[in-house]
């Protein structure tokens, strides 16, 4: 993003009014954590092959470098990147640190301005078995040195986590809609 921190932090805020909020677990000046659940109606390895392989359709495509989420892949292996690739124009945004096909995928590193400014956290996808179908939840803890309180970030990641679970959450009730 060729933006300053402040522009993409005002643009996510903006964008992201109206959708359902994650819930802030903690937050102290130089870091939080953030977590996050929705129920859909399919099984847990339809979630994770959503989850893993159709990122491109279900992300934002807002919360993008190049406004193209189909640019976006995860390969869920150890050491595997969650990259956006646009040509010459690349991004590792997280790199997978562990594996539990069906229940867990775990990813370290800054998304967004996070990344620019330094700082470094820890995302899982949590996916479980729940009358209805499967939860899953979304958890992102991130801290690290900054001369900024992080707690003033807060809400804006919170807000684009929900945005980003909802977006999964919503291709997996309308794959299950379509089935019917």
């Amino acid at each position: 993003m060729r933006t300053s921190t402040v522009a993409v932090i005002a643009t996510v805020a903006a964008l992201a009014c109206g959708t359902a909020r994650a819930e802030v677990k903690d937050s102290v000046a130089n870091g939080f954590t953030i977590e996050n659940s929705q129920v859909v109606p399919v099984d847990a390895d339809t979630a994770w092959n959503a989850l893993v392989n159709d990122v491109g359709r279900w992300w934002p495509k807002d919360h993008t470098w190049w406004g193209d989420a189909s640019k976006l892949s995860i390969q869920p292996r150890a050491g595997g990147c969650f990259c956006e690739i646009n040509g010459a124009q690349q991004a590792r945004h997280m790199t997978v640190t562990f594996v539990d096909p069906g229940n867990t995928l775990r990813m370290t590193g800054g998304l967004g301005p996070l990344q620019g400014m330094g700082l470094d956290g820890a995302l899982e996808w949590r996916l479980a078995k729940a009358d209805g179908g499967t939860r899953i939840t979304l958890w992102y803890r991130a801290g690290g040195y900054t001369p900024d309180d992080l707690r003033k970030f807060v809400p804006v990641v919170d807000q684009v986590q929900g945005l980003q679970l909802g977006g999964l959450a919503d291709y997996l009730r309308a794959q299950a809609k379509a089935k019917k």
